[in-house]
């Protein structure tokens, strides 16, 4: 069985528990729940299949029955927290967590690198800038910027944009762009983009008064739609923004950065039929 430091979802850590045991040699469901202090025989059955969960006053017995101890212990606390939590920030801190022990104990689980590149419009502008202005010392490209950022802040960002991969440095304040697009797990990447996404709707609205019409777009559609709409508008626009995309690849001697939201979302619940007498 693999180490608990490779799941990044409890329930499947849980039902790879169970089969390794029941491969072993005589176990049941009943038995691992009574282990676990439940009284329902299938409780963590439901569980591994998503009609349940895991409550935190559990986990430690759980835990126990699970054979885990120290830092597995702490990192199994953390996984269940993480696929309980509602809240980004909640999953972010146990995400963060988990990295830490799997670090620690020499295996990478989740990459950080993911929220400190989403965690503010710096770091994708930057990547774009930077080798845009070659020789370009840090007040230099933090002066092109519209929103402000100190020298030592875009000083401290291309240090971690080579580091983590996203650009090369190629000389002395010469940099170029890496075919690397995103790191990161697909758990934390979710969780990293929806801060990035919740920033640049706040710089959008802002650019609405900031900008005059000639150097800014903006255009709304308000309509009624049924879930196969929904589908071909969001195909619609996922193929749109990858040939936008391949057009700004289309010029190699760029100027200027730019952003580009687009954003689909409802006003109204779903409205049900309803019997009118």
């Amino acid at each position: 069985m693999k180490s608990i430091l490779e799941y990044k979802d409890y329930r499947l850590y849980i039902q790879d528990y169970y089969d390794e045991r029941k491969r072993l040699g005589a176990f049941s469901w009943r038995e691992f729940c009574k282990s676990a202090g439940f009284t329902s025989p299938n409780f963590l059955k439901l569980v591994c299949q998503g009609e349940s969960r895991l409550g935190k006053p559990k986990i430690e017995n759980v835990a126990k029955a699970l054979g885990l101890v120290g830092f597995e212990k702490d990192y199994f606390h953390e996984m269940v927290t993480f696929c309980n939590a509602k809240k980004d920030s909640i999953k972010k801190a146990a995400l963060l967590e988990m990295q830490k022990i799997a670090v620690e104990h020499s295996m990478r689980v989740v990459d950080s690198e993911a929220f400190q590149y989403y965690e503010s419009w710096k770091y994708p502008v930057l990547r774009e800038l930077a080798p845009m202005m070659p020789g370009a010392n840090p007040r230099d490209l933090a002066e092109e910027c519209k929103e402000h950022v100190s020298a030592e802040e875009v000083r401290d960002i291309l240090n971690f944009l080579v580091k983590a991969g996203f650009l090369k440095k190629d000389g002395d304040k010469v940099y170029s762009q890496t075919e690397q697009n995103v790191i990161g797990s697909k758990e934390a990447l979710p969780i990293a983009i929806r801060t990035m996404h919740k920033e640049m709707a706040n710089m959008a609205a802002r650019a609405v008064e900031r900008y005059s019409p000639d150097e800014r777009y903006f255009s709304g559609l308000t309509l009624g739609v049924n879930e196969e709409a929904s589908r071909r508008i969001v195909d619609e626009l996922e193929a749109c923004g990858k040939k936008i995309l391949s057009i700004a690849n289309e010029y190699k001697a760029s100027n200027q950065v730019c952003r580009i939201n687009f954003q689909f979302f409802p006003f109204t619940d779903k409205i049900k039929e309803k019997l009118h007498v």
